[in-house]
């Protein structure tokens, strides 16, 4: 077990593509931790292994060897895909650089996307979270009619719908302005601020020196 305060500790962490004689060794992490409560930039160059090192937190992907504990527990001891979904669901919240919402639907039905298929009316806490990342009364429009900032203020709503213990951003202002971006990284400050354990991806050193911590990542590992 580990230490209450402990959200997530991996122990040799190691992800290969390929199969054979001819496989690639992108991550190989001997051991981190991240608290309850913090505010964590992973920094390093695109390829570095920042982004597989987020999936595998986030159990969007599986590793090839390590382990993985969220909140004492091991993670991958969840075999099936179902089990990894619903701890996906109650456990992260995921922003995605390219924001990842559906066209057509509006801001609030993609804020509710979560949710789906739970049956419960999250519609209250939909209109809540868009009014706190600045977007009351434009809960009707579609991405298409929203701007780039505004977008990722959508998908951080979305992220927050269920209530996650973790948030994981990859690149979240990668494709914003620098006002634009400075603007989405204060929101995630005041959500740290709210008690949410956030872990950023980014190449932008703007970024990382507005987090309180700073993993840095070369060639797949935590230098």
């Amino acid at each position: 077990m580990v230490q209450q305060d402990v959200l997530i500790v991996v122990k040799n962490l190691t992800k290969v593509y390929g199969k054979g004689n001819i496989t690639v060794k992108v991550l190989d992490v001997k051991s981190l931790e991240i608290r309850r409560g913090e505010l964590v930039a992973l920094t390093g160059p695109s390829g570095c292994g920042k982004t597989t090192l987020l999936n595998l937190l986030g159990a969007l992907d599986r590793p090839t060897a390590g382990d993985i504990f969220f909140e004492g527990e091991k993670l991958f001891a969840l075999k099936s895909e179902a089990a990894l979904c619903r701890f996906r669901r109650e456990k992260m919240g995921f922003i995605f650089q390219a924001y990842h919402l559906i066209p057509t639907l509006s801001a609030l039905k993609n804020v509710l996307a979560p949710a789906f298929p739970l049956g419960t009316n999250y519609r209250q806490r939909a209109l809540e979270l868009l009014r706190l990342v600045g977007l009351a009364g434009k809960e009707g429009r579609r991405p298409g009619a929203l701007s780039g900032g505004e977008q990722q203020r959508v998908a951080i709503a979305r992220a927050l719908l269920l209530d996650p213990d973790l948030i994981l951003a990859d690149e979240p202002t990668g494709n914003l302005d620098s006002a634009t971006g400075t603007g989405i990284m204060d929101l995630l400050k005041k959500l740290n601020q709210r008690g949410k354990t956030v872990l950023v991806a980014t190449h932008d050193r703007r970024v990382a020196v507005n987090c309180g911590r700073n993993i840095r990542m070369m060639d797949g590992q935590v230098i």
